[in-house]
């Protein structure tokens, strides 16, 4: 509970120190009153497009769970998706949410191996949506092409190097098998190592169904990707129309692209602060400075804080066994 607490603690206050530094450096101003003009209806529907990534999310991950053999009811996925949400949000490139996903998967009866192998399957699937989304839009919008088009190549190229990974464990586990029989002798086979060795197969086992299941199911889990990361990156859109300025749709959609993938990098908690100030950055050149503080305000708000409040109240054991162990 006291780890949880600090890396929330933490988390928060690297984000409250990166408005600070906004508002310091770039003169901007932010009060109750200029927050309180932004339309209701607006603030409403950014709220909304939030929710609406959280329910798809939940969607899909009950899809990948079905895929591989364990069918989940949504009440489970959805408890899931935020839970993990929380954690994601207090860890460096988001890495906690995967691993409390995996155990909720596992308490639930999954194997270790396959749930692994769904997690990763939605990772898979979000990177792709990344790199095929900054490709279309940075040819659309044409905003900070040089910038997006070198983030882009950095990621797709550590994407490929763990597809090769993966491909190496896929056609051909000899290579795994005669590792993991090393390993066994040196260490005597212990359990620990025995338990290792079922769940690496297992995950295999798990991954080469998922794909051939993906295959099937590619157009329906490609439409689910978009609406979740679309339905986020048009969140400073509606807050941009709510306050009476240009949503600027393309150059926000290609920003927020930009500011996923930046996102992922394991430097800060949830992203905080390189967040706050990359969006300072990129949102400069098209918003006025008298909005920029109030619009990165709300954003974090609901794209961030949202996640911390909420999924705090769905996490409770399963956050605190993942701890423990």
């Amino acid at each position: 509970m006291n780890e949880r607490l600090k890396a929330t603690s933490f988390a928060i206050l690297m984000s409250l120190v990166s408005i600070v530094l906004i508002f310091h450096y770039t003169g901007a101003d932010i009060s109750w009153d200029m927050i309180s003009r932004v339309s209701g209806g607006f603030m409403m529907l950014a709220v909304a497009l939030h929710v609406l990534s959280w329910m798809i999310y939940s969607l899909r991950l009950k899809l990948l769970a079905s895929m591989a053999g364990h069918p989940i009811d949504f009440s489970l996925s959805f408890r899931c998706t935020l839970a993990s949400s929380f954690l994601a949000a207090i860890t460096p490139s988001s890495a906690g949410g995967e691993p409390l996903r995996v155990k909720i998967l596992a308490d639930d009866g999954m194997s270790y191996g396959g749930a692994t192998a769904v997690v990763i399957s939605e990772r898979l699937l979000d990177s792709i949506f990344f790199l095929t989304s900054l490709a279309v839009f940075l040819m659309i919008s044409g905003f900070f092409a040089d910038f997006g088009l070198k983030v882009g190549a950095i990621f797709l190229l550590f994407l490929l190097v763990f597809l090769a990974f993966l491909r190496q464990l896929i056609i051909r586990p000899g290579r795994i098998a005669r590792m993991m029989e090393r390993i066994k002798k040196k260490t005597g086979n212990r359990g620990v190592v025995l338990s290792l060795e079922r769940e690496i197969w297992l995950f295999r086992d798990a991954g080469i169904q998922l794909v051939k299941e993906t295959m099937r199911c590619l157009p329906v889990l490609g439409m689910m990707t978009a609406i979740i990361w679309l339905s986020d990156f048009l969140v400073p859109s509606a807050l941009l129309a709510g306050m009476a300025h240009d949503s600027c749709i393309l150059l926000s959609v290609t920003a927020q692209n930009i500011l996923a993938i930046v996102g992922l990098l394991p430097l800060t908690p949830g992203a905080s602060g390189i967040a706050e100030l990359g969006m300072s950055y990129l949102y400069s050149t098209f918003v006025s400075p008298a909005l920029l503080l109030p619009l990165i305000v709300l954003w974090r708000l609901i794209t961030y804080f949202l996640n911390i409040v909420v999924g705090a109240a769905f996490a409770g054991a399963s956050i605190n066994g993942i701890i423990k162990k």
